[in-house]
């Protein structure tokens, strides 16, 4: 019972993450109408600027604003310099300039910190396992990772719900040339999703640098994820978004923990060691390839 209640947290921690990366995409698609395969390199520069200014400063707490405030910023300069100029071109296109971006800045992050992976370390006070249950013990990172996904995720919710920058952001998604036609100032309004979506990715690469190598091209294996949970959840949408992360997270954590175990129970050892890894890399496409057979706008679609 303890190892599924420690594989659990770990997924609820993975699909929190997830959900930083896949909200700020999932706006940008249906909002904007993007298709932007350069957001994974937005949560690898969130990672490198968090590496280097903790090493900088030395401490690890004013290093994270730092980095979300300079990822949001890269973001905007990138949607003032590239991104506005391809709204109205076809998704093809929007795919080979994306594409091309994630080359170019591998290439920029390789000449300007090296091809060697950073080292960033936890901060030295949340090093240890917190006890939550008598016996039970989970690492106190892991559990910040998952207070402050879980904080982000209501803000966001304020945000969209509670605000009128949210009733924009909602109007958007659902029709984004009537909302143009009443008045919204479309291009504010992009440039502000495309900062959203920047320091989104910026917490989430930060956050998991400590947990993860910080690495060129750590961004494209998350992207993939990303992209799977926003078609799960629906494009355009926040809640789909928290929700397809969450399914996402726990069934990807589920089945790298369990399914090689309990293959083990009905196969012989060869046979289960060599396809319960094999089920449980494919288990997420699984998932997605069910829900778009009975749902395919996804769980919660912003449009209809």
């Amino acid at each position: 019972m303890q190892l599924i209640a420690e594989q659990m947290l770990n997924g609820l921690q993975f699909g929190l993450m997830l959900f930083l990366l896949a909200a700020g995409l999932t706006l940008v698609f249906g909002i904007m109408d993007l298709m932007n395969l350069a957001h994974g390199s937005l949560y690898m520069i969130g990672a490198y600027l968090m590496a280097t200014l903790a090493l900088a400063t030395g401490n690890f707490w004013l290093a994270l604003p730092m980095a979300i405030l300079g990822t949001a910023l890269i973001g905007l300069l990138l949607e003032r310099v590239l991104f506005r100029h391809l709204y109205r071109r076809d998704h093809l296109a929007q795919v080979l300039a994306t594409f091309a971006v994630i080359l170019i800045t591998n290439d920029l992050v390789k000449m300007i910190f090296g091809p060697a992976p950073l080292l960033l370390n936890a901060p030295a006070a949340l090093s240890g396992p917190v006890e939550l249950l008598p016996g039970f013990f989970y690492p106190a990172y892991r559990l910040l990772i998952i207070g402050v996904g879980l904080a982000c995720a209501l803000l966001l919710y304020l945000l969209v719900t509670q605000t009128r920058a949210g009733m924009l952001l909602r109007a958007g998604a659902s029709n984004r040339e009537m909302a143009a036609v009443m008045g919204v100032r479309v291009s504010r309004l992009f440039a502000a999703v495309f900062m959203l979506g920047a320091a989104l990715c910026a917490v989430a690469g930060a956050l998991l640098g400590p947990l993860l190598s910080v690495q060129v091209g750590m961004g494209e294996n998350i992207l993939i994820l990303a992209l799977v949970v926003i078609v799960v959840g629906g494009i355009g949408s926040i809640r789909g978004a928290l929700v397809g992360a969450l399914l996402v997270g726990v069934v990807d954590t589920a089945g790298r923990a369990f399914l090689p175990a309990l293959l083990n129970a009905f196969l012989p050892l060869s046979v289960a060691s060599n396809l319960g890894p094999a089920l449980a890399a494919i288990a997420i496409y699984l998932l997605m390839a069910t829900v778009l057979f009975f749902k395919p706008s996804g769980l919660f679609p912003a449009r209809g």
